[in-house]
């Protein structure tokens, strides 16, 4: 043999690429199944948590029925986290952006997750982050899953160093991203590694190697970050420890200073209309918007709610707001009723309410014509804030 001709071509971006796509597919088909899941609870949730709200209002805010209902308050809450991991696999987890930096919900997140916890947090945060347009309450529990990951692989404790960069990136670096300029999140650990053989599963959903584990904290996260355009990727060695490296796009907008959430009842008055598929739904929001103040009235699909308005406008008893439902299977849901209730007044106030969405409307509700938004379940202080906000036109 004289000589030996040879070709060799790198494929691992293309590898990459496929096992992206394929863990794409397993997310989707598992959000078909979740996203019907968490609207039924979410809708199950209301009622609950809208009741409790209400009789914290007429007990002793002291006394032992009040510290109870508060425990029975924040165990919803904690239901309300768990459909919201649930949503994350589907489209009606689209994230509810907002302009803003990310420097304090990380320290603040890393801080509350190692509560009582043998570990700490090492940060290296540079002063200037770039702001991202994110759902708080989502990339929240990303950063929640990844501490709680690296202290869990760190038993008798350690260190846990968490970093935020601006970063530039561009195709010469091999990342599944549009080039462009990205606020980069590291969490990394001390602990004992992930295996060669479970490194590329770790995203997928239901996969765990705990004992007790659920399988839906990696596999949230990274879907989490994938409806935010965003990336999360993983190093990790046998014995040295586990990085997560989170890439979050930058915003390119000032951040814009706002109000803080009202921790009291918002009182009003005025008409309103409710349009929700479940009764149940209906007459716990409408013991609650009574209770506010306002004079109601409920109907249960959206062409019954377009007539009641248009009968309410000819006998001068015009709705001061709606608030509707965004969806009602097989009849018609908020954005379709909103848009007929606009052809009679185009001054309409209305207020979309869902646990669960299919399309942007929730993520962009002002852009469908909408001036406020309550997300299911809601307690009676929530709901007498957008209320108020809505009909001052203090939301629009």
């Amino acid at each position: 043999v004289e000589r030996i001709v040879g070709m060799a071509k790198d494929i691992t971006d293309r590898e990459r690429l496929e096992e992206d796509l394929l863990r794409a597919q397993k997310l989707e088909s598992v959000g078909i199944l979740a996203g019907g899941i968490a609207h039924d609870f979410n809708n199950i949730l209301t009622p609950i948590l809208g009741n409790i709200s209400l009789i914290k209002l007429k007990v002793d805010p002291d006394g032992i029925i009040s510290q109870i209902l508060s425990e029975a308050e924040a165990a919803c809450w904690q239901a309300k986290d768990l459909t919201q991991q649930l949503l994350a696999f589907s489209k009606g987890g689209r994230p509810i952006r907002e302009n803003m930096s990310i420097a304090g919900l990380i320290m603040e997140t890393a801080k509350l997750s190692l509560s009582g916890s043998r570990a700490r947090c090492e940060f290296s945060l540079v002063p200037d982050l770039w702001p991202v347009e994110i759902d708080r309450g989502q990339i929240n529990q990303v950063i929640n899953n990844l501490i709680i990951n690296a202290d869990q692989a760190m038993p008798r404790g350690g260190s846990i160093r968490v970093s935020a960069a601006n970063v530039i990136v561009d195709q010469k670096q091999g990342l599944l991203l549009a080039p462009g300029r990205y606020v980069r999140i590291m969490v990394a650990d001390q602990g004992i590694g992930i295996p060669e053989e479970n490194i590329d599963r770790i995203f997928d959903p239901f996969f765990s190697t705990k004992r007790r584990g659920s399988g839906l904290g990696l596999a949230t996260a990274y879907s989490t970050v994938k409806n935010h355009n965003g990336l999360i990727t993983v190093e990790s060695e046998l014995g040295a420890g586990t990085t997560f490296y989170l890439y979050l796009p930058a915003s390119g907008r000032e951040i814009e200073e706002k109000p803080g959430p009202e921790e009291s009842v918002r009182y009003g008055e005025g008409r309103v209309l409710i349009m929700d598929d479940e009764e149940f739904v209906r007459e716990v929001v409408g013991r609650m918007i009574d209770l506010l103040g306002y004079e109601v009235e409920a109907v249960s699909e959206g062409a019954e709610a377009v007539e009641r308005y248009r009968q309410a406008r000819a006998e001068g008893r015009p709705f001061a707001v709606v608030i509707l439902d965004l969806t009602v299977p097989g009849g018609m849901g908020g954005e379709e009723a909103l848009k007929a209730i606009r052809e009679v007044d185009l001054g309409v106030k209305a207020i979309v309410s869902s646990g669960y969405s299919t399309n942007a409307i929730m993520s962009d509700y002002k852009h469908y014509g909408f001036a406020g938004i309550l997300t299911k379940p809601f307690r009676i202080e929530e709901l007498g804030e957008v209320l108020s906000r809505v009909i001052k036109g203090e939301m629009s």
